[in-house]
């Protein structure tokens, strides 16, 4: 115990499960013997923050995320090659059984030594491996891990006993093939060096490093060491983005920076020029606003040009302003942006269609799929939505006479275009409708047979609440033709030569955006 203890500051240590880090050793008068005094990683685990009897021996960044307690009930960790041998080889039953475990975004299993000897023979095939949670503190002997597993290329090191980046690359510069790493919960100093041998993570692809305590300072310096990594994850770290990646980071495809409280959308724009930049994650990060200055209403702006994933769910958006600016990425595609202040309460479901009206090129909307019979459906609703403050704002039938004035356009860019797919709306969609009389929900719409052309064409009146199903029970008895055999679908004058299928028998026809002067299309 000795030789651990003479450098013992700053060590990870765990104690009945919970980890900490070793802030103080000596003695605490007037009890008699040895101490440490630790940080917990949970704070509400501790005690005080590091004062006893009015002497400060360390200091705590939490009021109660101290303690004392004695060096022989610390747990100071094994290294890589003991904790592998431990849950690979001489591990109790459940070493022997599967477990999957998701790193970044990819599931891996990995499997016991039973299963190991069936599948793989030795160690030195293993490829995938979790030690997550098995107290690793350290790489060991130097070149133990390069001669008894050498073919890794997965490792968790989450929730271990590892304190500095140094630790880190012992391990990894015996593990050529190492392409994703997992680091999370390990509270690591990186020190003011250079971390890393070149060559070390030569094959590092995805790399985790959430709840680490990694500045991003921090992880530009080790980022020179990381030439090919695809994805990096820094979720919970408190970082503040600090300054613009110069010649690091320009593979990455995918950044998460969730729950990192400090980051704002100025900092965001330092990042807006990785080259490859694909998918990005800024779930709670408290952000509410966005604005592009380098592109005006309906550009597009040259920042993140190759962005087509955002996730931005459990903000603080509540302007739609921050949408509009979400239409000048070039690349967009999909977009989370679940549990927002735009996105709950009453007015959730209209907001949704709006969001899909004013973003045009998106695809996916909080992890579902925009079908084009919806996004129609959104964007003629939007259209009549604002048809009335259009024309207020100078806009007009007449594209001569149509000026909508700025203002307007701010609020919403993409009205214009709307007016030139769709038509600009007409006196009639902009009436003021009361709602609850029936003969102002009427629609007349024109019935048509194209396979039984010796049927005459008839015109009806139906409610715009009236659902798929109903018209096809009103033409069942109309036609002498069982419900089921009976395909609907309609036309619009709006869109010549588009047939919009009614596919789903609960929704209305207003669902699909049928309006007066189309054409119900009939097979059967």
């Amino acid at each position: 115990m000795n030789d651990i203890l003479t450098d013992v500051i700053g060590r990870r240590v765990a104690v009945n499960g919970e980890r900490a880090t070793v802030r103080f050793y000596g003695t605490v008068p007037p009890v008699a013997g040895l101490w440490l005094g630790v940080e917990w990683d949970n704070p509400e685990r501790g005690k005080h923050d590091g004062r006893h009897e009015g002497t400060v021996y360390f200091k705590c960044s939490h009021p109660t995320g101290g303690s004392f307690v004695r060096p022989s009930k610390v747990n100071f960790g094994v290294d890589f090659l003991t904790a592998l041998r431990n849950r690979y080889e001489d591990g109790p039953e459940e070493c022997g059984k599967k477990e999957i475990v998701t790193i970044g975004k990819r599931p891996v299993e990995t499997i016991g030594f039973d299963s190991v000897m069936k599948k793989q023979s030795q160690l030195s095939a293993l490829r995938d491996i979790s030690l997550r949670g098995c107290a690793v503190s350290c790489a060991g002997d130097k070149g133990g891990i390069a001669e008894v597993c050498p073919n890794i290329r997965v490792v968790n090191l989450s929730q271990n006993l590892l304190s500095a980046w140094e630790e880190v690359t012992d391990i990894a510069d015996q593990l050529r093939h190492l392409e994703v790493l997992d680091l999370s919960e390990n509270r690591l100093d990186f020190g003011p060096r250079s971390p890393a041998a070149p060559g070390t993570f030569a094959a590092l692809k995805v790399l985790v490093l959430n709840a680490t305590g990694a500045t991003w300072a921090e992880v530009l310096r080790c980022a020179a060491g990381w030439p090919v990594l695809e994805e990096l994850y820094l979720k919970s770290n408190n970082i503040s983005i600090s300054e613009r990646p110069a010649d690091v980071l320009q593979m990455v495809k995918l950044l998460d920076l969730s729950s990192n409280q400090l980051i704002d959308e100025n900092q965001l724009f330092l990042i807006a020029y990785l080259p490859r930049l694909e998918q990005l994650i800024l779930r709670d990060i408290g952000i509410s606003s966005l604005h592009f200055p380098d592109a005006g209403i309906g550009c597009k702006t040259s920042m993140f040009p190759s962005l087509q994933y955002l996730v931005v769910d459990d903000n603080r958006i509540s302007q739609w302003s921050f949408i509009n600016e979400l239409d000048k990425l070039q690349s967009l595609r999909s977009l989370s942006c679940l549990r927002n202040p735009l996105t709950v309460g009453s007015g959730a479901k209209t907001n949704l269609q709006f969001i899909i009206a004013k973003i045009g090129q998106l695809r996916t909307l909080n992890r579902c799929e925009i079908l084009p019979e919806e996004r129609r459906g959104a964007e003629l609703d939007y259209r009549k939505a604002f048809g009335n403050e259009w024309k207020e704002a100078g806009g007009h039938q007449d594209p001569h006479k149509n000026r909508p004035n700025e203002e307007f356009l701010a609020a919403h860019p993409r009205y214009q275009s709307l007016c030139q797919k769709y038509g600009a709306p007409e006196d009639g969609e902009l009436r003021t409708q009361q709602p609850f009389l029936l003969k102002n929900q009427l629609l007349t719409l024109k019935i048509k047979y194209p396979h039984r052309p010796d049927q005459n064409v008839l015109e009806k009146q139906l409610p715009d609440s009236m659902t798929v199903q109903k018209v096809k029970g009103l033409l069942s008895r109309l036609l002498k033709v069982p419900v089921s055999d009976l395909l609907l679908s309609y036309e619009s004058p709006k869109m010549p030569g588009r047939e919009i299928e009614l596919e789903n028998d609960q929704q209305s026809l207003q669902f699909y955006s049928v309006e007066n002067g189309d054409c119900l299309l009939v097979r059967w």
